[in-house]
């Protein structure tokens, strides 16, 4: 049996393709497995559970089949649909996490993040997520019109993409570093939590670092994102596989 880590889906009406990959997968490696866990940004965007268009119906029953199936599901919040809520988590049948949380993998602890709070160089991302995850302003976001929260999450992408586009003409070094993870803040994180093994998204760059926190060996496994295909992280009690859905590009063994 194996457990199955997946992140930065960015799932969107625009992008009927990759919904209906991520749907094949559901129902088919993913009713082998252990468990599947979600790592933030399922959706590319989420104003609220009563959005009927980002919602996702299709996939919220597909979520929902795993889990009646005997398969749990894993959701923690990513910087995209960080307002999903608890109505939409029922009607997936998803067991909503926080972030970090520490879950055992095949007898090891292991440490789960979305991976956006190790990014501690971008500053002004850091204060904007700290006001959004304040729970006065998401209440006060999703008492307005639905219509008005629609025009803050497109205000919100594309301002967004003017700073990255911004960024990279002044100094793309600077922009790849910022929007990393910070190395500092990473093996803080680890030796906090005191786990070797540290597994997140966000950065969409897939990868496997070997790293020393606290004295000792550890590993960072980044998951990449769904823009173009599917990638997935499985882990079974031989080891840890970073994969697109169909090749396999690095396998290692437990440190």
């Amino acid at each position: 049996m194996t457990t199955l880590f997946v992140s930065d889906l960015h799932l969107d009406p625009a992008r009927p393709a990759i919904t209906a990959l991520f749907l094949d997968f559901l129902r088919g490696e993913a009713r082998r497995a252990d468990a599947l866990y979600i790592l933030g940004d399922l959706f590319e965007a989420w104003v609220g559970d009563d959005d009927p268009s980002a919602a996702g119906g299709e996939v919220a029953a597909g979520l929902r089949a795993l889990a009646d199936a005997g398969v749990p599901v894993y959701f923690m919040h990513g910087n995209r649909d960080f307002l999903l809520g608890p109505a939409y988590a029922h009607r997936a049948g998803m067991r909503v996490l926080p972030d970090p949380a520490v879950v055992s993998l095949y007898g090891e602890p292991v440490l789960l993040m979305h991976g956006d709070l190790l990014c501690s160089e971008d500053t002004a991302y850091q204060a904007f997520r700290a006001q959004t995850r304040d729970p006065g302003w998401q209440q006060r976001f999703l008492a307005q019109p639905l219509a008005a929260r629609l025009a803050f999450a497109e205000q919100a992408r594309q301002a967004s993409a003017a700073r990255q586009k911004e960024m990279i003409a002044g100094d793309r070094g600077a922009f790849e570093t910022i929007t990393d993870v910070t190395p500092a803040t990473v093996e803080a994180t680890l030796a906090c939590f005191g786990v070797a093994t540290l597994i997140h998204g966000h950065t969409h760059r897939p990868a496997i670092h070997a790293l020393r926190a606290g004295g000792r060996a550890g590993r960072r496994i980044v998951l990449g994102d769904w823009y173009r295909q599917g990638s997935v992280l499985r882990v079974d009690p031989d080891g840890m596989a970073l994969e697109a859905l169909a090749t396999a590009t690095e396998r290692v063994a437990p440190p």
